[in-house]
């Protein structure tokens, strides 16, 4: 009795065992899954929280944004006004709009920077508080350069003597000043470019605008020509002024024959206009005023209209012909515009500069786009000599008439 009593109280208490390690892991789990579950919530407490300190990142630029919209509002305007004359501890201003003239006060740190005639930002109580920039045409800041071209001097054929006199006049002077200075001389300051058209006066000056570093403001003649008087001398003073500001630079004043020609007067306003504007022109170009860093490069295509103060040294100092092209300029020219181009074997470059003696430089890159062009409409992968005899025949025109034997024998 007492052993069969002994193995059942054993195995009550290793049942009761059991049930309390079952209990257990029971709990365990449980503990397990609530771990589980709390990880889970903290992480997307901690994604909320992300997300509130960037919301709250962007409300506070927002908050700060709206002060300084507040404070600007609040602010009270300022007003314009002109500088007439200064001493040691005082500026006389002439305000805009009423032409009051009265005498201020500037800070410190302005007195170094106010010169006559700037123009200046006053407060209720006339003090100056900012210097403004000067004022310059709208027309004048949009003719200047932003992206440089991207031709370059090799992409222009068959004009090297061309293309070193102006590196000499215009690019030498502006990179190494130093060596006119020890030889004692002034440096050119002007080029005239003129010839026929087509011959690459204005991609000599697009190659100039993409190899210098300066500041490069192209217009055309014209662009000067105003109907109101005084306009188009007012459009040319701000155009130098800008190039000063910014110099070193260089203006590029392409067909100048539109208001350089030789100055007559038909009794109309129209062309005393154009004579106020070229006088200017000429007195910005070689006046009392000192030019500094700015060199002008022009174009035409008819010099012998322009007017002889236009002409003389000290407002073009070179006066470069640009003329047609060579047969080893053409041969140039056509290698380089058909760089890229597929071509068949039988396509001899040479053969077209034979029969291309009085094309232009633009004329014979006409003829290359217009020989890809002839290849495109037959679904060519490649241009061949019969689409250089057509496109010859259709740009040349009556031109190649002349030759219509050597064209025969390209054929």
């Amino acid at each position: 009795m007492s052993e069969t009593s002994a193995i059942s109280g054993q195995e009550t208490i290793q049942e009761s065992f059991v049930k309390r390690i079952n209990a257990l892991q029971s709990d365990n789990k449980s503990l397990a899954e609530e771990l589980e579950t709390t990880r889970m919530e903290r992480e997307e407490v901690r994604a909320k929280l992300f997300e509130s300190l960037i919301a709250n990142k962007k409300y506070l630029r927002e908050v700060e944004r709206l002060k300084k919209e507040n404070i600007l509002l609040k602010r009270m305007p300022l007003f314009l006004a002109t500088v007439v004359e200064m001493g040691s501890d005082y500026v006389l201003l002439r305000q805009h709009g009423n032409n009051q003239e009265f005498i201020t006060t500037a800070p410190p740190e302005l007195m170094g920077i106010i010169q006559t005639n700037s123009r200046v930002a006053i407060n209720n109580s006339l003090t100056i508080v900012r210097v403004l920039d000067r004022s310059v045409d709208v027309r004048a800041k949009v003719m200047e350069l932003v992206e440089a071209p991207d031709v370059s001097y090799e992409q222009v054929g068959g004009l090297e003597s061309q293309i070193q006199e102006i590196r000499e006049t215009v690019e030498l002077p502006l990179t190494n000043p130093a060596i006119f200075k020890e030889i004692g001389i002034e440096p050119p300051r002007g080029v005239l470019l003129y010839g026929l058209p087509g011959t690459g006066k204005t991609m000599l000056a697009k190659a100039v605008a993409h190899e210098s570093r300066a500041t490069f403001i192209h217009m055309s003649g014209s662009e000067l020509v105003h109907k109101f008087i005084g306009e188009g001398a007012q459009l040319v003073r701000d155009i130098f002024q800008m190039a000063r500001e910014k110099a070193p630079s260089i203006i590029f004043i392409d067909e100048i024959d539109a208001v350089g020609s030789i100055r007559t007067h038909d009794g109309t306003t129209g062309s005393a206009e154009v004579n106020r504007t070229m006088m200017q022109l000429l007195a910005e170009m070689d006046g009392f005023r000192t030019r500094g860093d700015i060199k002008i490069i022009a174009a035409t295509n008819r010099i012998d209209i322009l007017d002889p103060a236009l002409l003389r040294p000290g407002r073009f100092d070179r006066i470069i012909e640009i003329p047609m092209p060579s047969a080893d300029g053409r041969l140039k020219i056509l290698e380089i515009h058909s760089k890229k181009m597929k071509k068949d074997e039988d396509v001899d470059l040479l053969e077209i500069v034979k029969v291309t003696e009085e094309a232009s430089g633009a004329d014979l890159n006409a003829i290359v786009v217009e020989a890809g062009m002839n290849a495109l409409r037959r679904g060519a992968s490649s241009v061949g000599k019969s689409d250089f005899e057509v496109a010859i025949r259709k740009v040349l025109g009556d031109e190649v008439e002349g030759s219509e034997e050597a064209l025969r024998m390209f054929s």
